[in-house]
């Protein structure tokens, strides 16, 4: 287990005034079977009042507002999480009883939808069938199409824009952890098995020393549904370890960007972000 403390900044700067602005925050992790939030907050400059709420899919969002005329916002999440590792299992199930259990409940019927975001590539959707039929295990099968998708695209920073969908960064076979998911995504769901985003934090350096902060950064990663919902980082091909806090999920990354708001005022807002991450233990 680990000890990380987090630290998320993002800022805003206006070449001029802009008027009352609306946003919505999903930048704090919440307690689970995996991780303990022992502390977390939200500043905001200019200073205004925050109001809490659970969303749908069980993330947890600061709503705010800013209406008197500024020109720059800064928001910064810091949190103090427990982080275990949560080693992958693979419990013995058919498809046959994943294609019953998934139709039991709202939560996974939800995540068996494809969304313009996860839309799968028809080659996606090929490679995805072909690893499936391998496999009598949907889990095992999910595991091997995950880990397809990470080795088929290369991490590059820039290839892609937020707005991209899987299926264009397939095409281009160039993308950053969000697109990985997408496709990962797309590519589960087209067999059956229910699949989705989750948004967070990975710490970068697994030896990094006890109270070195380091630059860390905003992560995506995904989980599947077989029996249980069981986690993969398909851009590090790796499984979920104490390196990864969980902030949010969704069916894509719609559903949990770390931030989103509109403002008036006639000006582009130049954005900044850091996310400085420490070990405590």
């Amino acid at each position: 287990m680990k000890r990380l403390r987090i630290e998320h900044t993002t800022g805003f700067d206006y070449p001029g005034e802009v008027g009352a602005s609306y946003n919505e925050a999903r930048m704090l992790p919440t307690t689970s079977d995996s991780q303990f939030v022992l502390s977390s907050q939200l500043d905001i400059d200019p200073s205004t009042n925050v109001n809490y709420f659970v969303d749908y899919f069980g993330t947890r969002v600061a709503a705010f507002d800013v209406l008197a005329k500024h020109s720059a916002l800064q928001i910064t999440a810091r949190s103090l999480v427990e982080v275990r590792a949560r080693p992958l299992t693979h419990p013995d199930m058919s498809w046959e009883a994943l294609g019953r259990d998934a139709q039991r409940s709202i939560g996974t019927v939800e995540m068996l939808s494809q969304t313009r975001r996860t839309e799968p590539h028809p080659e996606v959707a090929d490679l995805a069938a072909g690893i499936a039929a391998q496999h009598e295990n949907p889990s095992h099968a999910a595991l091997a199409i995950a880990t397809a998708i990470g080795q088929a695209v290369e991490y590059v920073p820039g290839a892609t824009e937020v707005q991209s969908t899987g299926a264009e960064a397939w095409a281009e076979r160039k993308g950053v952890c969000q697109d990985m998911a997408h496709i990962a995504l797309g590519a589960l769901r087209s067999v059956g098995i229910p699949a989705r985003y989750v948004s967070g934090y990975l710490h970068p350096n697994p030896t990094a020393e006890v109270g070195v902060p380091v630059i860390g950064e905003s992560h995506a990663w995904i989980e599947w549904y077989a029996g249980s919902w069981h986690g993969f980082d398909p851009t590090n091909d790796a499984e979920i370890g104490d390196r990864h806090v969980t902030v949010g999920r969704g069916r894509d990354y719609n559903d949990v960007p770390p931030l989103r708001g509109v403002y008036a005022g006639p000006f582009k807002s130049r954005l900044e972000v850091t996310v400085l991450i420490t070990r405590e233990a």
